[in-house]
């Protein structure tokens, strides 16, 4: 009985290392140059940020000139992100989240790819243009 309970404790101690190794530091993209096969005006580049983020469940809404926010909901999980933009360059900066355990630091590691995603959709967005 009590190699039982020192199996069950030590399987319980595992699973937790594993759950906490499930974060990352926070990935911001930070001026990234905005490539087009022409000349890329305000609204092209706001428009390209839409559609990206559209294309891959984000809401995004222009907050001000040169900056959106894009929101992904996803079951119990919400990731929000600041995207300010211009002719030459954009980024996607962490702005709040729930349910991703997010330290200050860290954040869940899904989060990172789903930059990582959206930043490739702009991008490829921008060269369409």
């Amino acid at each position: 009985m009590l190699r039982l309970l020192r199996a069950l404790s030590l399987g319980l101690v595992l699973a937790a290392l594993i759950a906490g190794c499930r974060t990352a530091p926070i990935l911001n993209v930070v001026d990234a140059p905005v490539v087009a096969n022409k000349p890329a005006s305000m609204a092209d580049v706001q428009e390209a940020i839409r559609r990206a983020g559209a294309a891959l469940g984000w809401q995004m809404e222009s907050v001000k000139p040169g900056l959106m926010q894009g929101t992904l909901a996803l079951r119990t999980h919400k990731a929000v992100v600041d995207i300010p933009y211009s002719t030459k360059a954009f980024s996607i900066r962490y702005k709040d989240s729930v349910n991703l355990d997010y330290t200050g630091e860290n954040i869940h590691s899904n989060y990172n790819g789903w930059i990582q995603n959206l930043e490739k959709g702009i991008r490829a967005q921008l060269q369409n243009l």
